[in-house]
């Protein structure tokens, strides 16, 4: 029985013994995953208690504590079964408002991997990502833009990721309503990362998801958590390139990193596989490019990482390169060691985002590579509002229960997003945005007075008045506070002595009329005596003033009137500016402005700057004199720049500055005359006149000319800002030439982008303006995408079909219904070239894509114009770049990365493989970096 005993005895603690085994490896394997600060919330997740997500085993939230606001959805019933997790199967939606903000717990100073998915699902039954229209919205990062979600044409769950420090003991993610389809979120995953982590990122620089490769043979086509403890997507390179001459490697023997190397911590898993070809080939190249072009202010960081897993003692040496541009030369990988390559976190212009692994000829092996990331930067520019004032202003919010949509986020950054109320003082461009003024007049506040306001140390005025307040005033340490209103209200206790001397001593407008309390304390405070005093000395100062201003008045229009008799030059003359400008351009007194116009009489435009006037020079020449309003000479501090900068510009499709006029009472500036008007007239002229297909052609490429001009051949660079038909004017034989350069702004490599209000038209200003309020070049190229679809369809940029339509949604959707021919304009009565149409439509529309990066150049613009007019001369021809390859209008460009490889050592001939095919993403592909 012992020995029964004993056997017994034996085989459980075997058992229990190989458990403990068990039990040890999971810890080595998982025991260092630092789950502990994963943020983890399903969005749209109705129910209060967590649940386990079944892949990846961590607990999910429903999104209620973190954001106010917003309406839950499930998708619908036909989406459910193409859902990867639970969190695609739910989404939270912000109809309202035009920013709505989740509230995340960080760490103060901490380093975060955030991430957001957005499945659409149909949930609302609209269909809108597919319908043709434009869909898209903004993601701001605390107070900073972080990207555009684009979800027009695409029916797949979206993602979007971003590193960033954290600027408080909470993180802001916001969606942006740009009034182009209703923000929503389906997921939102928080991770804290090692502090030693993506060492350039910091307080001003984060960076967002651009592309993540584990290379090798794998197989899922998404690897995150657990095998990344800190759950970074990287995407699968061999679902579509895993074929020859691609080899794949891999080993069974630790890769190791350097001791305190803790920049990146890829996963051994990833970097014990890799890639490389065939002998026979030189070198590699890696283009993660999205769509047929990027934006020229595009700053990538790519970080290489190898690890030699070629155990047989290998020669392998490579030049690596970031489009022609040498990063690193003649490189080894360590054996079984990991060498993360890139240069202190320098961002890179490198237009086309393309990176090259070049063999040297010391090498006896091509490249190889086990890892690729590349980050795309985010500029963390905007200072969040004072932290002293935000907390005071919560308490506020929270005591009062107040539940303005607009009160999200930051309260007072970024400043078209400041919370209605509230006034903030910006002029410390260096120190963060202090609140200096609140209005919550007639807001149903209830209860006492809070102290929290008297605690904001820059608040100068305070208005509470018309609301329900009750009790007595607090003892307020009032410290900067000017005016402080809070008439009609239900407060009966005393004014406190620190308030009232105050008050008394004329450092304080305290307003207390309509309380109770102002039956028991007799003070000005508490009655209209000072508003009626002052009416009375108004009154008795006023009428007297606008008696004598009358007679003065009239004095004067009798006198102007009777110096009208005698002509007024010597009126104006006596304005004129008596310093000149330095500029090689004529220079036109007020006198020889009504000489050409004789006296102003044909007016031949009109706008919000003034009015145009028809003139003839002393030569014969017409012009065309555009004299600014009165009204803007005040606000035109631009006029002087525009027209030195102006004077410098010469093309043959830029209309031609004669001259200015430089007075204090008129600024003008003298164009040549343009017979034919402009290109809006034309298209819209009816039906006895209609410009033929090739005129157009041709107009269109005049126009892109003098575009691509302004963009590439000044210096410094020239955004336009107000392309339309009606700035596009024709001389006599129908050349087209850009005008109104009244908008224009030049900038330089070091500013690649305008911050400033919308210059735009209606139907002509570029959506992306919407999510970064930057202008660019690429503004421009948008803008003229409308044009051409004008050009195309005689139709106007914004019109009734029967409601309000787009006119870029009008086209997509007639194409989409069948015939392209049924956008073409009728008073062409079909006589157009069928062959060029398709590509002219297909150009226009790439024109107008949502995102900056996917619209060509107008350098690529005139080369493929030029295309569809082989009539064009040589010597014309000889200005443009090569044509770039003209995509199909019914062909979605690649939005996933290609990777691409040629060079074969022995030869001239080269090799391409892994063109993503269709919409260019796996068919395994769940989420999409779109």
């Amino acid at each position: 029985m012992v020995l029964r005993f004993s056997s017994l005895a034996s085989i459980e603690l075997t058992w229990l013994l190989a458990l403990l085994f068990i039990l040890v490896t999971m810890i080595q394997v998982h025991g260092q995953i630092p789950t502990a600060g994963f943020v983890n919330i399903d969005c749209g997740w109705t129910n209060s208690s967590a649940y386990n997500d079944s892949t990846l085993q961590l607990q999910y939230l429903s999104d209620g504590e973190f954001v106010e606001g917003g309406l839950s959805h499930d998708i619908s019933a036909e989406s459910m079964a193409g859902a990867g997790n639970e969190q695609q199967k739910t989404l939270r939606s912000f109809p309202n408002g035009s920013r709505n903000c989740y509230t995340l717990p960080s760490i103060n100073g901490k380093k975060y991997l955030l991430r957001a998915t957005f499945t659409y699902g149909n949930y609302d039954g609209l269909n809108r990502t597919m319908d043709g229209s434009t869909f898209l919205f903004g993601l701001h990062i605390g107070v900073n833009f972080w990207e555009t979600v684009n979800l027009t044409n695409w029916d797949q769950a979206v993602w979007k990721e971003v590193v960033t420090v954290a600027p408080a003991s909470n993180l802001s993610v916001c969606l942006i309503n740009f009034g182009t389809g209703t923000p929503f979120v389906s997921s939102l995953e928080l991770r804290p990362l090692d502090d030693l982590m993506y060492p350039f990122v910091n307080s001003s620089v984060s960076i967002s998801y651009f592309k993540r490769i584990r290379f090798g043979n794998t197989a899922e086509f998404l690897t995150r958590y657990p095998l990344d403890q800190y759950d970074r997507f990287w995407e699968a390179w061999s679902f579509s390139y895993n074929t020859y001459p691609w080899i794949p490697l891999n080993t069974s023997s630790r890769v190791r990193s350097l001791p305190g190397d803790k920049a990146f911590q890829v996963p051994e898993d990833i970097l014990k596989q890799a890639s490389t070809m065939d002998t026979n080939y030189s070198f590699l190249e890696i283009n993660v490019g999205v769509g047929p072009n990027l934006a020229k202010n595009l700053q990538l960081l790519p970080i290489f990482h190898f690890a030699e897993i070629n155990s047989s003692n290998p020669s392998r040496r490579f030049d690596i390169y970031s489009n022609n541009e040498l990063l690193f030369s003649d490189f080894s990988p360590s054996p079984f060691q990991v060498d993360s390559m890139h240069q202190s976190g320098r961002f890179l212009h490198n237009p086309i985002a393309k990176f090259r692994l070049n063999k040297t000829r010391r090498s006896r092996l091509p490249p190889l590579i086990n890892a690729f990331e590349v980050h795309s930067l985010v500029r963390m520019d905007n200072l969040t509002t004072d932290s002293d004032d935000v907390n005071y202003v919560k308490e506020v919010k929270k005591h009062y229960n107040l539940a303005r949509i607009t009160w999200n986020g930051d309260p007072c950054s970024p400043r078209e997003y400041s919370w209605e109320g509230l006034t903030c003082d910006y002029s410390k461009s260096n120190q963060s945005p202090r609140i200096v003024a609140v209005n919550l007049s007639t807001s149903g506040l209830k209860g006492g007075l809070v102290i929290s306001f008297m605690n904001m140390a820059s608040l100068e005025n305070l208005d509470l008045s018309h609301n329900n307040l009750t009790g007595a005033i607090p003892d307020y340490q009032i410290k900067s506070l000017k005016v402080l209103d809070l008439s009609y209200n239900q407060l009966d206790g005393p004014i406190p002595d620190s308030i009232l001397q105050r008050s008394q001593a004329g450092l304080l407008d305290l307003r207390l009329e309509g309380n109770p309390i102002c039956s028991k304390v007799k003070d000005t405070s508490c009655s209209n005596t000072k508003k009626k005093t002052t009416s009375t000395v108004l009154i008795a100062v006023i009428v007297p003033v606008v008696l004598v201003s009358f007679l003065v008045v009239m004095g004067i229009l009798w006198k102007l009137y009777w110096k009208g008799k005698s002509g007024d030059d010597e009126d104006y003359a006596m304005y004129e500016e008596e310093t000149p400008l330095h500029i090689d351009i004529r220079r036109f007194t007020y006198a020889e402005l009504k000489l050409i116009t004789n006296n102003f009489q044909s007016i031949i435009g009109k706008g919000g700057f003034g009015i145009v006037y028809h003139g003839m020079l002393e030569n014969g020449d017409e012009v065309a004199v555009k004299v600014l309003m009165e009204t803007s000479i005040a606000e035109s501090t631009d006029f002087l720049p525009e027209v030195q900068t102006l004077s410098k510009v010469h093309h043959k499709n830029l209309v031609t500055l004669q001259g200015y006029c430089q007075n204090k009472k008129c600024l003008a500036l003298v164009y040549d005359f343009m017979p034919r008007g402009n290109l809006q007239q034309l298209l819209k002229g009816g039906d006895d006149y209609s410009l033929t297909w090739e005129q157009r052609l041709y107009i269109a490429l005049d126009a892109a000319q003098g575009l691509e001009y302004l963009h590439e051949s000044c210096t410094p660079s020239i955004v336009h800002r107000d392309v339309k038909t009606p700035n596009i004017l024709l001389d006599k034989n129908l050349v087209g030439v850009i005008s109104d350069f009244g908008l224009s702004r030049a900038f330089n490599d070091a500013h690649t982008h305008i911050s400033t209000v919308a210059a735009g038209t209606l139907g002509y200003l570029d959506p992306e303006y919407h999510a970064t309020f930057q202008l660019t070049v690429k503004t421009d190229v948008y803008s003229f995408g409308i044009v051409l679809l004008e050009i195309i369809t005689g139709q106007s940029p914004v019109f009734n079909d029967p409601q309000t339509v787009h006119l870029p949604n009008w086209v997509r959707q007639k194409i989409a219904k069948g015939n392209i021919h049924d956008v073409v304009d009728r008073r062409l009565l079909d006589q157009y070239d069928a062959s060029s149409l398709q590509s002219v439509v297909d150009l226009a529309l790439n024109c107008v894509e949502n995102a900056a990066i996917d619209r060509p150049t107008m350098t690529e613009v005139v080369s493929r114009l030029k295309v569809w007019l082989p009539s064009v001369s040589s010597d014309k021809q000889s200005t443009s770049g090569t044509p770039r390859r003209r995509y199909s209008m019914n062909t979605d460009m690649p939005k996933q990365f290609q990777l691409m490889i040629s060079g074969v050592s022995d030869a001239e001939s080269s090799f391409q493989s892994g063109y993503t095919s269709g919409n260019g993403m796996s068919q395994a592909t769940l989420f999409s970096g779109r």
